[in-house]
C-alpha cells in the first residue's frame, strides 16, 4: 500500500515525488502584488461580489504575468457548496484548448453565510493558482497536494503578503 491507502503506479509515485521535491516558486518581489492583495482584503470586505472577483482576477493577472504562464479565469461565487465531505472551497478546471483554464472559489461560509475571513480566502485562490502552476509553470503531468504543493502555496502567499522574518525562496530544479 502506499501513501494514503491507495496503490500508487510507477508514475504516480514519480509524480508524487517530484511534486514534493520542489518547495517553492520564486515570485519576484513585486509592489504590485502586494498592494492588489490589499485591496483584495478591503474589496473582500464589503462583500461586494463582482468587485472581489475583479480585483481577484487582477492578482491572479499579475502572478501569471510574473511568472509568465498563461492567464487563467477567476470566479468567485457565493455560498460554498457542502457535501458529507464539508464545504469546498475552490476548484481548479484545466480549460479543454479552446478555453481558458478556470479557478472557481467561493467568498461565504456554508454555515453561517458570513464573507470569509481574507487570508483563508487569499490561501484559497492562491491553493487553485498552484494546480495550474503545477501545470503551466513546473510542467509536471498532474497536481497533487503533496507536502511541497502547501509549501509552493506558502510561497505565493507570502509573495502578495511579505513578513519580516520569512526565509528566503527558492525553487528547487525538477
Amino acid at each position: 500500500m502506499a501513501r494514503g491507502g491507495w496503490r500508487q503506479s510507477a508514475a504516480q509515485r514519480r509524480l508524487w515525488e517530484r511534486s514534493n521535491a520542489i518547495t517553492a516558486i520564486r515570485v519576484p518581489p513585486s509592489p504590485r502584488l502586494n498592494a492588489l492583495a490589499a485591496q483584495l482584503a478591503a474589496t473582500l470586505a464589503t462583500g461586494d461580489r463582482p468587485r472581489v472577483q475583479a480585483v481577484s482576477q487582477a492578482l491572479l493577472d499579475a502572478y501569471c504575468g510574473a511568472l509568465r504562464v498563461p492567464r487563467l479565469q477567476v470566479e468567485v461565487e457565493g455560498t460554498r457548496p457542502t457535501n458529507h465531505y464539508g464545504e469546498l472551497h475552490g476548484l481548479y478546471r484545466p480549460g479543454n484548448g479552446r478555453t481558458r483554464d478556470r479557478v472557481q472559489v467561493w467568498m461565504h461560509t456554508a454555515r453561517r453565510g458570513q464573507v470569509v475571513a481574507f487570508k483563508t480566502f487569499l490561501r484559497t485562490l492562491l491553493h487553485e493558482l498552484g494546480h495550474h502552476l503545477d501545470y503551466e509553470y513546473l510542467k509536471l503531468p498532474g497536481s497533487v497536494h503533496t507536502e511541497g504543493f502547501y509549501r509552493r502555496e506558502n510561497s505565493l502567499f507570502y509573495a502578495a503578503l511579505p513578513r519580516r522574518d520569512a526565509p528566503p525562496v527558492t525553487r528547487i530544479p525538477s
